[in-house]
């Protein structure tokens, strides 16, 4: 049997069994526990040690707030942790994960047992900038991880079955990992006003995503029934206040010292809409998500667990 044929049966499986639980929506260990934690850094630490060292217990309290990483990987995991590497931008520019968010993540999935931890992203501007330039490269190889330049060639058409979205390009090796924890920053975008967990999804998709645009909000929550990550963890140390989702003006750049971990996709982005100043209800995808059960736009209904460091 050629490499493509069994490609192609691997994911068509994986298919069937997400349309029943949606892609790693079915691990019920992860699924018994807290559903949301907020934690705040008291102070806005300044020079780049400082913010590290602010990003990294920020994610490691948020991770710890809902049981900690052992609750979400197993041993031998493969796990894909998905930040924002989208663009070609330095961190303090908020257009992409903060490095360290990313770091901490990765090294509470080896410490969980995990058997190896990519890192990865579809960018809209060229890999071989965003990654080095958003700092997510380096500190993710730091801890460990391996960061990868997306092959073309391993895009596969996948049933969705969405309102929008029949089917569509997702990257194979990323719906096949064991794990998926999606690392958003929250940040403005000129179209949807707000980039958060669920616009992050499409980092896994290959195609000409400018279509999704066309129909925003549904597109966006049938990515979301589809694929429903382990984990979201949203970066909000530095947001993006305007002129997103490229950003570049630091003027742009607010310091909301923040990070948002939550097993309701829903929810941490209903945070990350209020901590850029909307109201969850202002971004269509977020309602639109919230409509089809995918999770809860009321967060405070959730009891988060909050946390100030």
């Amino acid at each position: 049997m050629s490499c493509d044929r069994r490609q192609f049966l691997k994911v068509s499986a994986i298919t069937g069994f997400a349309l029943k639980t949606g892609l790693f929506g079915g691990d019920t260990r992860a699924a018994a526990g807290p559903t949301l934690s907020i934690a705040r850094y008291k102070t806005s630490p300044a020079g780049p040690d400082g913010v590290a060292e602010e990003a990294r217990a920020l994610a490691r309290q948020a991770i710890s707030a809902l049981g900690g990483m052992n609750r979400f990987v197993s041993r031998g995991d493969v796990v894909w942790v998905k930040p924002n590497i989208g663009w070609d931008r330095r961190p303090e520019q908020a257009a992409t994960t903060n490095p360290d968010v990313v770091a901490a993540i990765v090294e509470l999935c080896y410490q969980a047992g995990a058997g190896k931890v990519l890192v990865s992203d579809n960018p809209c501007h060229s890999a071989l900038r965003t990654f080095p330039r958003s700092g997510i490269q380096q500190a993710a190889e730091k801890v460990g991880a391996q960061t990868l330049f997306l092959d073309e060639r391993k895009f596969r058409k996948v049933a969705i079955k969405g309102k929008v979205l029949t089917e569509w390009e997702l990257y194979a090796d990323m719906i096949e990992a064991n794990k998926l924890i999606n690392v958003p920053i929250a940040k403005h975008h000129s179209l949807c006003r707000a980039t958060l967990g669920m616009k992050n999804l499409m980092g896994i998709a290959g195609g000409a995503r400018n279509r999704f645009h066309q129909d925003i909000s549904r597109t966006l929550a049938d990515l979301a029934a589809f694929i429903r990550p382990t984990l979201v963890v949203l970066d909000a140390v530095r947001v993006l206040t305007a002129n997103g989702p490229t950003g570049g003006n630091l003027a742009d750049v607010k310091r909301k010292d923040t990070v948002v971990a939550g097993t309701d996709q829903v929810a941490v982005d209903a945070v990350g809409a209020t901590l850029l100043g909307y109201k969850p209800e202002e971004i269509g995808y977020i309602t639109e998500a919230s409509s089809r059960g995918l999770g809860n736009v009321n967060f405070e209904a959730l009891s988060p667990r909050r946390l100030e460091i």
